[in-house]
């Protein structure tokens, strides 16, 4: 019998768990994530890490960045987690160290990550890490590409900003970690692009709901002072 969820299962189970309606805006990148998180949690050579927890965590943070009701969010996140298996408290504690890590480091952390030595801090990443890249079949995932990147920019925010430096960087962990670096690269320039076409749209948002509001805001002028109508002459 095949008890391998499918995607049907997978959104029925991410429904259930948070059943208030999602901002139409928003719906594309949650969705489009749960499918992404349930096809990985299917595969047989995937395994999740800590690079991919902090890839999750960063993802849904910065594309549902300005969601509105805010309180919902944390709903949406721990239905998007447990859907697959996982626990949103476990993703974000592991993401919440990583970056404290990785801020700690500055720019020892590439030599760090291209040479993972347990024993020298930051020891979950670090042993899975050394697992990776002994791994011959190691899954690769545009998700870990992308808590990559975020480990990188909070290590060193200007390295991200400096493109030979960047793809230096890029190509010293592809080596040492044997990761697909003409994929990496394409991942993480879409990744790029993708947030910038969400911030156009979401601004696009806002002005047209400010032009609304400066609208509602004249006409309401207009009612309150009607225009005089001029008096009759007198004969």
């Amino acid at each position: 019998m095949n008890n391998v969820p499918t995607v049907s299962d997978t959104k029925r189970n991410f429904y259930a768990r948070h059943t208030r309606p999602i901002n139409s805006v928003y719906r594309r990148v949650v969705e489009e994530l749960l499918v992404e998180m349930h096809l990985l949690s299917v595969n047989v050579d995937f395994r999740t890490d800590p690079i991919y927890y902090l890839g999750v965590v960063t993802s849904f943070d910065r594309f549902m960045e300005g969601y509105s009701p805010e309180r919902d969010k944390e709903s949406i996140f721990a239905a998007l987690c447990g859907s697959v298996g996982g626990d949103a408290g476990e993703y974000r504690k592991v993401a919440e160290e990583l970056t404290t890590f990785a801020k700690s480091k500055g720019k020892e952390l590439i030599p760090m990550l291209c040479t993972p030595t347990p024993g020298t801090g930051g020891e979950s990443l670090l042993v899975s890490l050394e697992a990776i890249a002994k791994n011959t079949r190691f899954k690769y995932t545009r998700l870990f590409a992308i808590g990559l990147y975020t480990l990188l920019e909070e290590a060193d925010p200007e390295l991200v900003q400096e493109e030979e430096g960047w793809n230096n960087a890029l190509k010293q962990l592809s080596e040492a970690l044997h990761l697909p670096l003409e994929k990496l690269q394409k991942d993480l320039e879409l990744y790029g692009s993708n947030l910038k076409k969400m911030k156009q749209v979401l601004q696009v948002i806002e002005d047209t709901l400010q032009a609304d509001k400066k609208k509602q805001q004249e006409r309401a002028l207009e009612k309150k002072s009607p225009v005089e109508k001029p008096a009759m002459e007198t004969e």
